[in-house]
């Protein structure tokens, strides 16, 4: 039986674990309840903010692909298309600046390079607290220092320009910075890609960097508290490598190009375990995994650290069945790994095996539409400052 103390490390509330015990019909294994904990996060499954997100206008004449891909794209004209997107990556920033805002970086750039786009630019919007504030103003200048560093860092190693920003500052965002990295890429109308894991039979592959155990519970940490806690929690900050996402770029649109993917998704947040359900969810089947193929750059991984590992630099394939030597051989002229390690199945399952021990089957759908929804409280904060709609600024007694 789990205890309360295992639940809550995993960011999970006691009617969230029952919700999950009542959906599988008994208690999850452990690699179970990770990956229901990263997929119920609110970075994943956005459960207390879809309430307001869909609020938001999704569709006009020149919508090409709405939410719920890796990234949005509009009709530019003449047979191109705009891949973008942006995305926040503030508590990773505010526990390591560097990393956190550099691997911001370049999973926007990963969610660009998916759809099958070349990206071309990226920009950013950052908050940080007053940089002269009286208890938090020497945290908040290593804040800024770091974030602009890693952001600077990644991109220009990447070889993508930043070409335009905005950074305010306010006592609200002392230790409480918003890190939010955005990213463009160009596309041809009839060469984007879905992540999906269609094909019943179809391979499904491994590619990029080999997987260690940096980030762990990176998503579930993503969606927590800010507080002085947190700066202990460096190690489930991911490092990046600019260069070696380089690589992975050039990879991915060869691949793309050669006509041997049927669908393809960057292994961000909750790595492994977001990819392949999420691909499996869209498609509306299901996925096989055998942890053992998956390449490890550390020994004697168990198999909830490879599911739960945000190692940068990776991407999960589904090829077309009968060419995946064609992707293998075109990662490795790259020198990038590029492994088989499970199938798409009919059942609406994701399956993982590790050393021939099945550790989870779950179905599909119970880690997406049945995340849980939340209509949270709101009240504004006392005695400050609010932006109503339209940006007009309210004075809060």
């Amino acid at each position: 039986m789990m205890s309360p103390e295992t639940i809550a490390t995993h960011n999970l509330t006691q009617e969230e674990y029952a919700h999950i015990e009542e959906l599988l019909g008994r208690e999850p294994t452990m690699v179970e309840l990770g990956i229901f904990s990263v997929m119920w996060s609110e970075h994943c499954s956005y459960k207390s903010s879809r309430v307001h997100l869909k609020r938001l206008p999704t569709t006009g004449a020149r919508v090409i692909v709405p939410p719920g891909e890796n990234a949005g794209v509009v009709d530019v004209g003449d047979g191109w298309c705009a891949a973008f997107k942006v995305e926040s990556h503030n508590h990773p920033s505010f526990i390591e600046p560097f990393q956190g805002a550099a691997t911001g970086v370049g999973g926007i750039l990963r969610d660009i390079f998916t759809m099958g786009a070349r990206p071309v630019a990226a920009m950013n919007s950052l908050r940080f607290g007053s940089l002269d504030h009286e208890r938090h103003g020497r945290r908040n200048r290593a804040l800024l220092a770091g974030v602009v560093a890693g952001i600077a860092h990644y991109g220009n190693a990447f070889g993508v320009a930043t070409v335009g920003g905005e950074v305010s500052f306010d006592d609200t965002y002392s230790l409480n910075p918003l890190v939010n990295a955005f990213a463009l890429g160009l596309v041809r109308h009839d060469q984007i890609f879905f992540g999906k894991a269609e094909g019943v039979g179809n391979p499904v592959l491994y590619v990029g960097a080999k997987t260690g155990r940096d980030g762990i519970h990176g998503a579930t940490m993503a969606s927590a508290e800010f507080d002085d806690e947190a700066l202990e929690k460096r190690p489930t900050v991911q490092v990046g490598d600019p260069f070696l996402e380089k690589l992975l770029l050039e990879a991915c649109l060869e691949v793309m190009r050669s006509g041997a993917v049927a669908g393809i998704q960057d292994m961000g947040a909750a790595g492994l375990t977001s990819s392949s359900c999420e691909m499996a969810a869209r498609a509306g089947n299901g996925i096989e995994l055998d942890l053992t193929l998956v390449p490890q750059r550390e020994e004697n991984m168990t198999a909830y650290e490879i599911m739960l590992s945000e190692s940068q630099e990776r991407m999960l394939i589904v090829a077309h069945k009968g060419r995946e030597r064609q992707v293998v051989d075109i990662f490795k002229k790259w020198d990038l790994d590029a492994v088989v390690i499970g199938r798409v199945t009919d059942t609406g399952h994701v399956v993982v095996f590790h050393h021939g021990e099945k550790l989870a089957d779950i179905p599909g759908l119970y880690l997406t539409d049945e995340a849980p929804r939340y209509q949270r409280a709101m009240s504004a904060p006392s005695g400050g400052r609010w932006s109503g709609v339209g940006g007009q600024e309210i004075k809060v007694e």
